[in-house]
């Protein structure tokens, strides 16, 4: 998919967005959502992005109903390039559908994104509204044991080849949660097309199985099963990367 890629115009957070489809490529966690959106007749896609997953799915023979959902208008617009899905401009807690779905999927850690109690529990009550009864919500978000945040404060920056053929250096650092679970993640930027870095910052929030299960308890689900890695691996507590799961709507 074409994108609109002008550097010098660009602030951190739309570069961001970007470069996203260009530094995250298809692999086992996009292969296991599109299992499970090739088996449903009518999909919500919560957190699309660009759209990547819809698409694939369209592009493999998916003949039913398929909508994206995102809050980020630079995501969304490269989404909309693409006549696979609707696709709707909102956050989650914001959608607007009743009993509309058989499945709702949540991928990328988007659910990381939903940084508070109030946000969260709306959020799922939307998903519970957009689903049938017996309807499935499939999502992952990272385990707060395994504390892969320490892992994002690399002195090494990564480098790659932007679209335009030009190099490209990128670093991450990334706060301790606060008393929320809430890590700031700030991705630099380095490249000739600017004299100082761009920032690009977002909060990501880290809360537990057992919290997590509260929650979707409180908005009408029941978890169908859990894995620690998207070769469904089991969940372990203790050492999983991952809380994978599958909840089904009551």
């Amino acid at each position: 998919m074409t994108i609109a890629y002008d550097p010098p115009s660009l602030d951190g957070e739309t570069l961001d967005a970007l470069l996203y489809d260009h530094l995250n490529h298809w692999g086992p966690s996009e292969g296991f959502y599109l299992e499970h959106v090739m088996s449903a007749a009518t999909v919500l896609d919560i957190g699309c992005g660009t759209g990547t997953i819809l698409r694939r799915a369209r592009g493999e023979g998916h003949d039913g109903r398929l909508c994206g959902l995102d809050p980020d208008p630079a995501m969304l617009d490269q989404a909309r390039a693409s006549h696979a899905a609707e696709w709707l401009l909102a956050a989650a807690a914001e959608a607007p559908w009743n009993g509309e779905f058989d499945l709702a999927i949540m991928s990328g850690n988007a659910f990381q994104c939903l940084l508070d109690d109030r946000v969260t529990r709306e959020s799922l009550t939307a998903v519970r509204r957009a689903l049938t009864d017996g309807g499935r919500f499939v999502f992952d978000t990272r385990n707060p044991a395994a504390t892969a945040w320490r892992t994002w404060n690399s002195g090494h920056p990564f480098e790659f080849v932007d679209p335009l053929g030009e190099p490209m250096r990128v670093h991450q650092k990334a706060s301790e949660p606060d008393e929320h679970g809430v890590v700031t993640l700030e991705t630099y930027f380095s490249a000739s097309y600017w004299d100082r870095p761009l920032k690009a910052s977002c909060g990501l929030r880290f809360i537990g199985p057992d919290h997590l299960d509260r929650h979707l308890d409180a908005a009408g689900f029941a978890v169908q099963q859990r894995y620690g890695a998207f070769d469904k691996t089991a969940f372990d507590p203790e050492a999983s990367g991952s809380i994978i799961t599958v909840a089904t709507a009551l």
